[in-house]
């Protein structure tokens, strides 16, 4: 996990009882999950989100435990040391950090709200640990919000050169056009009517909320509609506009980025934008028109997924979203600022420009070849 200090390796939770979590009593495994003190007493950084964690309930955590301890393989497989540097490896300043930063109290369901929205509340805040990454930080590193309290919380962030994107009620880059149906569909199958998940959102369509029932996907869809706008309007809502269309059926190529589009996108994405369903027979091609990652003000997941391409989700998924080629190695930086310019500007998109400096710079970021203390920071 990149972090502005250093590579954190996440550590062996197996209960394998010499490299694991094996000898742990409920009580430790307890401390480490709520308040970030492992079994010997060392503190946790909070890249492992535990005060997200501490607002979990005595009950979903001793399940929690007893799954870990029953029905997960013991792996004997040691820990990776840390990439922090001295002296900025120190745990005992995270002490201070937490009760400077961190709020560790246990969620509270709000008395004048439902419960279905109070479960999507705690799912949201706890378990799902969605504001470690969809809400920005703080001078310490603390995520600005905790709850639907902050007018920060869930607004989006960037983490580790992806854009995690606004989910609150923003008509463009946010979820203000979704409907619960639609983030049932996008949480549970990876995909709706707006776009696709990529980037580490897949592996959580994938392994988290894919597998989640459906009344707790409804659960979060009602808590997450419920949560207003981040930022004032400074306009009106996308609405699909024909011209680009027009244009590059006619055969129109004048604005900068539109050949290139046409040459390495339109045969899935549509001289539309519209992308293209899924059907029984064939995955889903999503649109660019009206998507929020394609409108979202910080561009650094669209980037990232030019430049370095998007898996297809697991057969979890169900019908997933189909692969995408990664163009890295036969674009330079220029053509790709200008194609994704041209996608942020057509088919009634209103977002920024990308300048060629950007996409250099998460090349370098992201460089599999490179190696990964350096790419990871």
């Amino acid at each position: 996990m990149g972090t502005p200090l250093g590579a954190i390796y996440t550590s062996n939770i197996t209960p394998d009882r010499e490299t694991g979590i094996g000898a742990w009593s409920f009580e430790e495994f307890d401390r480490a999950m709520r308040l970030g003190v492992s079994r010997d007493g060392r503190r946790l950084y909070p890249a492992m989100p535990y005060p997200s964690y501490a607002k979990m309930s005595e009950d979903d955590l001793r399940a929690l435990y007893d799954f870990y301890m029953k029905d997960v393989k013991p792996v004997r497989q040691r820990n990776t040391p840390n990439d922090i540097p001295f002296p900025l490896n120190a745990r005992w300043p995270l002490a201070a950090w937490n009760w400077m930063a961190a709020d560790l109290a246990r969620f509270v369901p709000r008395p004048d709200r439902d419960t279905i929205w109070n479960r999507g509340a705690y799912l949201v805040q706890g378990p799902g640990h969605c504001g470690a990454c969809h809400t920005p930080r703080g001078l310490l590193f603390q995520e600005k919000a905790s709850d639907e309290t902050g007018s920060s919380w869930l607004s989006g962030a960037n983490i580790d050169n992806w854009s995690a994107s606004n989910l609150r009620g923003d008509a463009d880059a946010g979820l203000g056009r979704w409907t619960e149906d639609d983030i049932v569909a996008f949480l549970g199958k990876g995909q709706n009517r707006f776009g696709a998940a990529f980037g580490t959102m897949r592996e959580v369509v994938e392994y988290s909320t894919g597998r989640m029932s459906p009344d707790d996907l409804l659960a979060i869809a009602r808590y997450l509609k419920s949560l207003p706008p981040a930022r004032s309007a400074t306009g009106l809502a996308w609405v699909y506009d024909t011209r680009t269309a027009t244009d590059l059926r006619a055969g129109k190529l004048d604005r900068p980025g539109a050949a290139g589009y046409m040459r390495q996108c339109a045969s899935c994405h549509g001289v539309d934008g519209k992308g293209r369903e899924a059907d029984m027979s064939r995955p889903q091609l999503p649109p660019l028109a009206g998507n929020s990652a394609v409108l979202d003000p910080d561009p650094a997941s669209l980037i990232r997924a030019v430049l370095n391409g998007v898996p297809r989700l697991g057969p979890e998924a169900g019908t997933a979203p189909d692969w995408m080629p990664q163009f890295r190695t036969w674009m330079n930086d220029a053509d790709i600022a200008a194609i994704i310019t041209f996608m942020r500007t057509s088919w009634g998109n209103r977002a920024g420009p990308v300048t060629t400096e950007q996409v250099a710079k998460l090349r370098a970021a992201t460089d599999p070849q490179a190696p990964l203390v350096l790419r990871m920071r």
